[in-house]
């Protein structure tokens, strides 16, 4: 009879401990922080590559679970699902043609709700102004300059106030920021209205023939407002396709969304790298695609300096041309072009390098390309020193 009492007792304690890690686990799970999710609209109008770019930038933030959503996907209710809509670069008004008049109300009412937002970049801010003339979503008292609109592309300066510090806080110590533009909205009137400007454009952008200079410094480079419960973040130019800037991406998403500013890996936060304004005037642009048909050259040292005066350029496109050179069949032009796209933060090439990885035969080779591989991969995993991903 005792050791029946014994056993009984035994078995007792055991599921009370069992119990007890269920419970706790249980609680783990319930306790565990529901990810952000954003949508990258990728309708007609949508630049394939800003939609790349922005997935890209968004999965820098392991709290955020970015996903494309198209004109189709917001008439089936997927807005439902998310918390923030981003409008990338590209054409404002192909993008509002191919949401349509209803899709477009249904982005409306989502925006204005609480703890939801809309961001828009490039494009996306010429979609959503209020400009005559012009197909948008009417969301921004504030109508871009249409006359003169293609300003010209390259890297401009920029500097934030003390608003756009608090949000991009690891920035309130530097004066003068660069981004790649490329013919981005420029806002009139933004004194007389309601948008809480964050930063203003330094850079004089004017680089076609004719076209009047000194009016873009003090425009709107960043700025947000309020939309009913919701809010509406823009930017002007391009920081998902600047190195060392594309975390000011999810940094929006976040802002809009009133989620938790978290910072990033320092590696990640890189303004210093990217010290002077580059505008591409017409013998710049001829200088670019000289270069361009050089990475064709039997000769892989030609190639290899041009990727270095393309790099010094801060030419957008480069990036990608030079992922074919990842396939070359110089050893120092595979390395290089594998550097360049680590520099650049590249990480939608993260497949076109591991392919290069897996083909390389020389093992000293393919250790150093591994290496590269790792970092670069850190991007998106959070494997990165010094941050809090």
């Amino acid at each position: 009879m005792k050791r029946l009492k014994s056993i009984f007792w035994v078995l007792f304690l055991l599921l009370g401990i069992v119990s007890c890690v269920q419970s706790d686990h249980s609680d783990a799970v319930a306790e565990k922080p529901q990810k952000l999710k954003v949508g990258v609209f990728n309708g007609n109008g949508a630049s394939p590559v800003c939609v790349i770019e922005t997935m890209e930038a968004l999965k820098i933030d392991a709290g955020i679970e970015p996903r494309e959503i198209s004109a189709a996907d917001i008439m089936n209710g997927q807005l439902d699902k998310m918390d923030v809509l981003i409008f990338p670069g590209g054409s404002g008004s192909k993008e509002f043609n191919n949401m349509g008049q209803e899709a477009a109300d249904i982005v409306k009412d989502f925006g204005q709700k609480k703890d939801k937002g809309l961001v828009g970049i490039c494009a996306g801010g010429y979609l959503m102004a209020s400009t005559p003339t012009y197909p948008n979503l009417n969301i921004l008292k504030t109508p871009h300059t249409r006359k003169y609109y293609d300003r010209g592309r390259g890297l401009i300066s920029f500097h934030l106030n003390d608003a756009g510090k608090k949000i991009f806080y690891e920035l309130k110590n530097t004066d003068s920021i660069h981004v790649q533009y490329y013919d981005g909205p420029i806002f009139g009137q933004a004194e007389n209205s309601d948008l809480k400007v964050l930063g203003e454009v330094n850079s004089d952008i004017a680089t076609h023939k004719g076209y009047p200079h000194d009016f873009t410094p003090g425009k709107p480079a960043f700025f947000t407002k309020d939309f009913g419960a919701g809010k509406v973040f823009i930017s002007v130019g391009h920081p998902e396709a600047t190195a060392g800037m594309r975390w000011m991406v999810p940094r929006m998403a976040r802002y809009v969304a009133n989620k938790k500013l978290v910072t990033y890996a320092k590696p990640l936060i890189r303004p210093e790298i990217n010290n002077k304004e580059i505008l591409f005037y017409s013998d710049t642009k001829k200088l670019e695609k000289r270069l361009f048909w050089k990475l064709l050259d039997a000769d892989p040292n030609v190639v290899i300096s041009a990727m270095d005066s393309l790099a010094d350029l801060r030419s957008r496109p480069s990036i990608r041309w030079s992922i074919g050179l990842l396939r070359h069949k110089d050893w120092n032009v595979r390395l290089k072009a594998a550097k360049y796209i680590l520099f650049t933060e590249y990480t939608a090439a993260i497949p076109d390098l591991d392919a290069a990885v897996n083909y390389e035969k020389d093992p000293s080779h393919k250790k150093e390309l591994q290496q590269l591989l790792k970092q670069l991969e850190g991007y998106v995993n959070g494997d990165l020193p010094d941050g809090d991903l």
